[in-house]
């Protein structure tokens, strides 16, 4: 007999892939721009999903499993704000037009799927057969986020000397041609890769970077597979939508880096006490959502002039 968490399994398999279909095959099967009022919408809609896939997990696996997963979706998204950056930061270098960008994050996030998968389970299996690597892992969080912390405004990332897109220039056959917004040109009966399929690659490999914070950081909430993989996957799928609802005016949120390094830190001494005392699912989201409530609002009451001016400026040109 089929206990809950395998029907649930189920559940989401099958709504992951509606969804799909209904994202690539109807909603978006031709590219266009994607309008701040359409990302919100979407927003919206994958934020209703994950909350309605929040009560079925309340409902068949409890209270303590519904906060977990609440937890976990709720740190992978503040952790998913770098992400947005660093999207913004490849687009914009390799300048690729507005038509051809949700392609591109759609299938790196597919991709994505397949990589948190693999990290979520050899996460959750290492710690079972060795449990002290908790303890590296803590250790690991406090130091991403105490190296955020201390981070000063720096030069943005040189996109140029990313060594996957080097390697790709040295070894691959490409052109600086978009063609129709396709991964492979063919020119004279020889392929090339255009500049997408080349941000694509970047793009997945960001996140796999990514995913060395964010999966340890939910394995610091809880080591359910079914809880930490779900909400991880329900946070990363909202995370095209929210990039273009946020591209313009990601420069509002000013203390949003100090929210993540507070967060880091949270669950990495959580790992690292872990064997001493016990801190419950429902005070770790009450601690999460308070620090990432507060890093918003505090960014909405003291915003950042100087960026503001840097992007009044930046129009005015």
């Amino acid at each position: 007999m089929i206990n809950h968490e395998s029907l649930l399994w189920v559940v989401f398999g099958v709504l992951i892939l509606i969804l799909f279909a209904l994202d690539m095959g109807v909603f978006h099967r031709k590219s266009h721009e994607i309008s701040i009022k359409e990302a919100l919408m979407w927003s919206g809609i994958w934020l209703g999903v994950a909350f309605a896939f929040n009560l079925l997990v309340y409902f068949w696996m409890g209270t303590e499993s519904a906060i977990e997963f609440a937890a976990g979706y709720l740190v992978e998204r503040t952790l998913s704000f770098d992400n947005l950056f660093v999207f913004l930061l490849i687009f914009s270098y390799f300048k690729v037009p507005k038509i051809y960008q949700y392609k591109v994050l759609f299938w790196g996030i597919t991709a994505a799927l397949v990589m948190r998968g693999i990290f979520v389970m050899a996460g959750i299996e290492l710690i079972d057969k060795f449990h002290w690597i908790i303890y590296i892992f803590g250790a690991f969080l406090l130091v991403s986020g105490l190296k955020i912390a201390l981070r000063k405004d720096e030069e943005p990332i040189d996109v140029g000397r990313n060594p996957v897109f080097r390697f790709c220039k040295r070894f691959l056959p490409t052109t600086d041609e978009y063609g129709c917004g396709n991964f492979v040109l063919i020119k004279n009966g020889k392929r090339y890769m255009t500049p997408l399929f080349i941000v694509l690659l970047i793009i997945e490999t960001s996140d796999i970077l990514f995913a060395f914070d964010s999966v340890p950081a939910i394995l610091g909430i809880t080591l359910d597979p079914f809880i930490v993989y779900t909400s991880n996957i329900f946070s990363i799928l909202g995370l095209r939508a929210l990039y273009f609802a946020l591209a313009g005016c990601m420069v509002m949120f000013r203390f949003l880096n100090q929210g993540v390094t507070l967060i880091l830190i949270f669950v990495g001494a959580k790992m690292l006490g872990s064997g001493f005392f016990e801190i419950p699912a429902e005070m770790a989201l009450g601690v999460i959502v308070f620090v990432l409530a507060g890093s918003i609002a505090l960014s909405l009451i003291l915003p950042d002039h100087r960026s503001e001016c840097m992007a009044g400026k930046s129009e005015g040109k």
